[in-house]
């Protein structure tokens, strides 16, 4: 992530307040991608991040460069690295235990209760149109059929949370090139 500040330009500062100057990375600006990129279909691919793979595995498959890991970060607007990336299996499994004291207990505490609006489906394409459900109260769930309704536990919460972080927008190498430049020309100009 230090790669994140390379092209940052440099402040002087009297850290120590001894009135000895030095030179630091002015770690106050912040990079931002324009919302018409980000919108633009044909600038970005989406990407589906695999089980345990990292932000510098996508970026060296992607880019070549894992050293790019920050423009994956800054296009997703993810500021924690470690709880906006999707957890490997196993680390998910090691978080729910600690935040519910076992996986019994998790998959036994219900997190909400749900009415299922449209069933998820499939369409001649493969396109899959998700299930559209929305919050309800318990006394609402009771009243609504098996078909209706669904109830979703702490451990199922926790999943797909996790799994609604693996889709995620990576920048065409064409326009990270331009990016890049403009970066540089920026800080350094």
């Amino acid at each position: 992530m230090n790669f994140y500040f390379s092209e940052f330009p440099q402040v002087k500062y009297d850290i120590k307040k001894n009135g000895k100057v030095e030179f630091l990375t002015n770690i106050t600006l912040r990079y931002k991608i324009l919302e018409v990129l980000k919108t633009n279909e044909s600038g970005y691919y989406t990407y589906s991040i695999s089980d345990g793979e990292n932000a510098e595995d996508v970026a060296f498959n992607f880019y070549e460069d894992p050293k790019l890991s920050w423009i994956i970060f800054l296009v997703n607007n993810i500021y924690d690295p470690h709880y906006d990336w999707p957890l490997s299996y196993n680390d998910l499994i090691r978080f729910i235990r600690k935040k519910y004291g076992s996986i019994p207990e998790a998959q036994s505490t219900v997190h909400e209760y749900r009415k299922i609006i449209k069933e998820s489906e499939v369409l001649f394409d493969g396109t899959i149109i998700p299930k559209k459900t929305y919050v309800i109260d318990e006394t609402t769930y009771n009243t609504l059929s098996v078909n209706e309704k669904e109830l979703i536990s702490k451990y199922d919460y926790e999943v797909e949370l996790n799994d609604s972080k693996r889709n995620i927008k990576l920048i065409s190498p064409d326009n990270l090139r331009n990016i890049l430049s403009e970066i540089r020309e920026i800080f350094n100009g």
